[in-house]
């Protein structure tokens, strides 16, 4: 992690870029390492706020803020009407945690330790969420394509897609119910506090955690703004910028994180920051932003096809995976090949 602190030099070359007016092609690959380094200084800002906070409210904290990245890219891409990109960007995030972190924490902890362990029962609650979450991402797009065409211009369509960024909103605030009070007990053994004191204080955590935000909403927007110019340029879709680009980009921390506790053999924590991470894209992230695109212009939570045969056979794959509580080096690899695959089909649509 340390070492991504030297790309913070990207974030000065990339506003002097734009200034200069650059290539724009130059401009993105500026801004999406800039936004690296930042991502993970906001996650260390929330690692130390939690030494304050406790570990379960901190545990909250890192999820959260480690999706914030992804949403603040999205929100600027909402602005720009980049509808495709956003939606790309939701799917690509879950099933780069779900598949490619997952899968590499499994390959990188595999090869060190002949098989680890995890508490299944908290991960068979997480992973039961993600698969109605991914149902309930399914039941608009099926219904596109069994109405008339002439029935999806009505009203009643138009508020589908918030009727049910709202049901997946309530849903979320349940599970933290679930996980934070009337089942607390189930969660105890996997976040023990361990007896780190803090190396900042409160006030300048929160100070860097706000900087960090900051920087990454500046390079966010030089992102979002080059997007269409790369897509012409280097003859990529804006589908293939917002499902494996951008979520690489956005994750590069918290993939670092994952693989780091694998390493550790501390396999608990990586199942839940690629799980829990899904979890929150799809419950939280995503309905969010389908409330800000009101004010621009609505989105619809509808996603093509293949992007929801790729959500359920991911989802799929790391329940059967995660199901038996142990995992090891083949299982990582399995996980892997099928995002590759993925990836491979997404670069020729």
């Amino acid at each position: 992690m340390k070492y991504l602190k030297y790309l913070l030099i990207f974030i000065p070359i990339s506003i002097v870029c734009k200034i200069l007016k650059v290539n724009e092609v130059c401009i993105f690959f500026i801004s999406a390492v800039s936004i690296i380094p930042l991502a993970g200084i906001m996650g260390e800002a929330t690692e130390e706020i939690s030494a304050y906070s406790g570990p379960r409210i901190g545990g909250f904290l890192n999820a959260t803020f480690g999706n914030a990245t992804e949403l603040i890219i999205s929100f600027f891409a909402l602005k720009e009407g980049l509808f495709d990109v956003v939606k790309a960007s939701i799917v690509g995030s879950v099933i780069g945690n779900i598949l490619l972190v997952l899968g590499a924490s499994m390959l990188i902890g595999g090869i060190k330790y002949k098989t680890q362990k995890f508490n299944k029962n908290v991960i068979n609650v997480s992973s039961s969420m993600l698969l109605f979450a991914v149902i309930g991402l399914s039941v608009p797009a099926i219904f596109t394509h069994t109405v008339q065409a002439k029935l999806l211009n009505t009203s009643k369509y138009e508020r589908l897609s918030i009727e049910v960024a709202i049901i997946m909103i309530v849903i979320y605030i349940l599970g933290l119910v679930f996980s934070f009070y009337t089942h607390k007990d189930l969660y105890g053994s996997e976040h023990k506090k361990e007896a780190n004191e803090p190396k900042w204080s409160m006030k300048f955590s929160i100070a860097v955690l706000v900087l960090a935000t900051i920087g990454i909403a500046i390079e966010s927007e030089l992102l979002v703004g080059a997007v269409e110019p790369v897509t012409k340029t280097l003859g990529l879709s804006e589908f293939f910028v917002g499902i494996i680009l951008i979520p690489i980009v956005g994750n590069a921390a918290e993939h670092t994180t994952a693989v780091m506790m694998a390493l550790k053999n501390e396999m608990d924590v990586a199942v839940e920051i690629a799980i829990g991470s899904s979890l929150q894209i799809i419950l939280f992230v995503a309905p969010v932003l389908i409330f800000l695109s009101l004010l621009f212009k609505p989105m619809s939570i509808v996603f093509n096809e293949f992007e929801l045969i790729s959500l359920i056979v991911s989802v799929l794959i790391a329940n059967k995976v995660a199901s038996d509580g142990e995992s090891n080096w083949l299982e990582g690899v399995q996980l892997i090949a099928v995002y590759l695959i993925n990836a491979m089909a997404f670069l020729i649509l």
